[in-house]
């Protein structure tokens, strides 16, 4: 009964979502700016000389539901979760890429929002720079970047109203689960708290520059996605899984983080002056729908496979000659790391407004710009 009760609630909630939208015209903030990895890039590895194409999206089927049916860099079937937030913060879609932009657009760009996010980049500096990704914008960069041109525009005062919305982490899980050989020192332990003090590091940063509303998404369930599944059920060197059928070594590194980051962001709240903060329980939302597949607002038949990309699960890539499937709206996952655009579209829905206190924490994005 229970469960039944939180179902007709979420499908309460996204029936008020869309009836708040209808006729709303005015950005609900300044600006947006964009940090993290693949999950948000909306382009800026297109301009990575060096960066390897498997950490690229420029090339056809992906954004094959995007306008026009074509690529951007998005790694998507269409938009991607900094798409669908700012669509529902009354914005067309994520602000551009910041490496797409020149030097005279700069300043303009940051009335309205720049999306710095790198796919393949992680809170380590090293995430991604290295034989996955051969060179990312990682978030150092990303965050010396916007400290740069927040100090040239000198306007902090519409920088604390804009949102910071930050998705990273995930590589940096992804990177330490796969790592192998003898550079390869494995302690669980110092490797989270290594996280943790890069992540405090970019929030102070970024507050320095005059942010003050944070909306940040925490690592999933890693060891959902194709690749990491396959890697779990491979039968030359099988590896431990979880009740969801995934990679369990990864999945307990996603638990462990959660509430460092949760403490992280509350102790700060503290620390900071005028400091707010939305906090994304992704764990909760990713066995979420594993229990709920189908509501009035969505039906995923199919959760362990990718939508492109042949193999077991679908984990060997997304590209021009990989199996598509049809029915994209019904798979949780695009490729072998990705949501589809589907997924990323439900997530986007209660990052921004959920009520139930289930999924974002301590108030939804909707609450904190209103702050």
């Amino acid at each position: 009964m229970a469960s039944r009760g939180r179902a007709l609630s979420l499908v309460a909630l996204c029936l008020l979502l869309e009836l708040a939208l209808q006729g709303a015209a005015e950005h609900l903030v300044p600006a947006v700016f964009v940090f993290g990895d693949s999950m948000v890039d909306v382009g800026n590895n297109n301009f990575i000389e060096k960066c390897d194409i498997g950490c690229q999206a420029n090339y056809p089927p992906f954004g094959i539901d995007y306008l026009n049916h074509k690529p951007t860099g998005r790694f998507s079937n269409g938009y991607n979760m900094a798409d669908q937030l700012a669509q529902l913060l009354q914005f067309e879609e994520s602000p551009p890429p910041f490496l797409s932009l020149s030097n005279e657009s700069l300043s303009t760009r940051m009335s309205t929002g720049i999306n710095f996010a790198s796919g393949g980049s992680g809170l380590l500096d090293v995430t991604g720079n290295g034989p996955v990704c051969t060179q990312v914008f990682s978030m150092p960069e990303q965050v010396r970047s916007f400290r740069s041109l927040a100090r040239m525009w000198g306007r902090a005062d519409l920088i604390s109203k804009s949102l910071i919305f930050i998705n990273t982490g995930s590589n940096d899980l992804f990177e330490y689960t796969d790592c192998k050989g003898h550079r390869c020192k494995h302690n669980d332990t110092e490797f989270l708290h290594s996280l943790m003090a890069s992540y405090t590091r970019f929030l102070k940063d970024l507050y320095g520059a005059g942010a003050k509303k944070f909306s940040v998404v925490s690592p999933s369930l890693v060891g959902c996605c194709p690749s990491q599944r396959a890697l779990a059920h491979n039968p030359k060197n099988h590896r431990g899984v979880d009740n969801h059928g995934c990679l369990a070594s990864a999945n307990d590194l996603s638990r462990q983080l959660y509430p460092m980051i949760a403490s992280m962001l509350h102790d700060l709240s503290l620390e900071l002056p005028g400091m707010n903060y939305s906090l994304v329980d992704s764990i909760k939302m990713a066995e979420w729908v594993f229990n709920n597949t189908a509501t009035p607002s969505y039906n995923f038949t199919v959760l362990d496979r990718a939508c492109c990309g042949s193999g077991v699960f679908g984990a060997d890539g997304c590209n021009s000659s990989a199996p598509l499937c049809q029915n994209r709206s019904n798979y949780l996952f695009w490729d072998d790391y990705h949501p589809s655009d589907a997924a990323s579209g439900i997530a986007a829905k209660l990052i921004f407004g959920d009520t139930t206190g289930l999924f974002v924490h301590p108030i939804n994005v909707q609450q904190l710009v209103e702050l």
